[in-house]
């Protein structure tokens, strides 16, 4: 059973999804990373590939992607560093990357390098959903590898009928039509949009992610979802930090107040 789907058997509420980009700060942080999250009890975790044009990502990521580009990070090299992570960390593993990235590597490859790793899924925020039912989801399906889906306030009902119906693993749940970046709360209208998909009882389980940073926003999130997806704040604490494990350390603190 794919990971992804034997955590949301298992786990049915307050999960915690981390986001971090692969090779930043350095270029060899992605496994040290990873081991940091497993042992800090992280329930999923997101690895970013970097990219040169980030256009969802706010100026935390956009920074980092673009220090581990610097730092030689590659679609290949990141697949190279995951060889042999199983089962040295075992929760769900997904990668989040541009599809210009993916295009480029090839998709099948791609799908035949994430099996290979032990990697169960992916997120391709610009990959269009028309486009993966045509011409991707019998191949990602083939490899077992989940392309997570995103929806936002703006989705209407219909489409995310649709995705639901036609996806599996979970429903990445956008909290804000802006980029990536921490707030301090979430307004009302963005709490009403959240209970608006909670009422529609999906197939799928939702993770709400894009400006959680602390209490108030994990809280919300975890209301309304399955759980949260936490990157820019975390990202920002690697910067800060000399370990992952003390960057985990403050994140944890940071959700309590």
């Amino acid at each position: 059973m794919n990971r992804i789907t034997q955590l949301f058997t298992t786990k049915k509420s307050g999960l915690l999804d981390i986001y971090f980009c692969a090779g930043y700060p350095n270029l060899d942080s992605t496994v040290p990373t990873l081991k940091a999250l497993e042992a800090a009890g992280v329930d999923i975790c997101e690895i970013g590939i970097p990219f040169s044009d980030p256009m969802a990502d706010g100026p935390v990521i956009q920074t980092a992607a673009t220090q581990a580009l610097k730092n030689g990070m590659s679609l290949a090299t990141l697949f190279e560093q995951l060889q042999g992570i199983r089962p040295a960390v075992t929760m769900p593993l997904v990668l989040m990357g541009y599809l210009n990235v993916v295009y480029q590597y090839g998709f099948e490859n791609f799908c035949k390098s994430c099996s290979e790793c032990g990697i169960d899924g992916a997120i391709i925020p610009d990959l269009p959903f028309d486009v993966y039912m045509e011409e991707y989801k019998e191949i990602a399906d083939h490899y077992d590898v989940k392309i997570i889906m995103l929806i936002t306030p703006e989705t209407s009902e219909d489409r995310i009928r649709l995705i639901d119906n036609n996806t599996d693993g979970f429903i990445y749940e956008v909290s804000t039509d802006a980029t990536t970046g921490a707030q301090n709360e979430y307004g009302p209208e963005t709490i009403a949009y959240f209970k608006r998909i909670q009422d529609m009882h999906l197939k799928n389980p939702t993770l709400v992610g894009f400006g959680i940073s602390n209490k108030a926003t994990i809280t919300a999130a975890q209301q309304h979802s399955a759980g949260a997806i936490i990157g820019s704040k975390f990202v920002r604490l690697m910067a800060e930090c000399d370990t992952p494990d003390e960057a985990i350390s403050r994140l944890k603190d940071a959700l309590k107040a």
